[in-house]
């Protein structure tokens, strides 16, 4: 586990750093800033919440990596289902505190439709990379368990900082 936990540092460093490119914009829509890491934050445990679906499916012995398999398509299918329905209100609850405060600069319509366009494609990556790191975790022979998690959530919070700039960048 080591070497996994090392590559996954390095990662969430990779992770930072892109984070810092985007500072301007950050600091000229506030809203924005409440949106990162709520918006991480979700896509991880949506993820999380796959994981550990099929971890325990693995375990059961009712996971086929097939494309036909009820399992696999069911869970990533509800996956991106239950992004649909958070992400929105993850939009609307950003959107809110700032307007509390007196700084948000853009319309909340804007800021939910940024925080469900992010969310969906992060939602979709999340569920590729879930099934990829547990395939991977059982062709290595390795508990899922012990990896897929881990693994899900610091690839994920990357993913997530960078998808939700490019959204932002594309709405903006």
């Amino acid at each position: 586990m080591f070497p996994i936990l090392v590559l996954l540092t390095l990662v969430e460093v990779g992770s930072g750093l892109v984070l810092g490119r985007f500072e301007a914009q950050l600091l000229r829509y506030p809203t924005l800033l409440t949106l990162v890491p709520v918006t991480i934050g979700t896509a991880g445990n949506i993820g999380s919440i796959l994981a550990a679906r099929l971890s325990t499916a693995f375990h059961l012995g009712t996971l086929s990596f097939d494309i036909k398999d009820d399992t696999l398509t069911g869970n990533a299918i509800a996956t991106i289902g239950l992004s649909v329905s958070i992400f929105p209100i993850v939009g609307v609850g950003a959107w809110g505190l700032t307007a509390l405060t007196g700084m948000t600069r853009l319309t909340p319509w804007r800021v939910v439709t940024i925080a469900l366009l992010a969310g969906v494609c992060l939602a979709v990556l999340a569920t590729f990379v879930t099934i990829i790191t547990t395939y991977l975790a059982y062709r290595l022979e390795l508990d899922p368990d012990d990896v897929v998690l881990p693994a899900v959530t610091n690839i994920c919070d990357v993913l997530g900082v960078i998808v939700l700039f490019f959204v932002v960048q594309i709405s903006l």
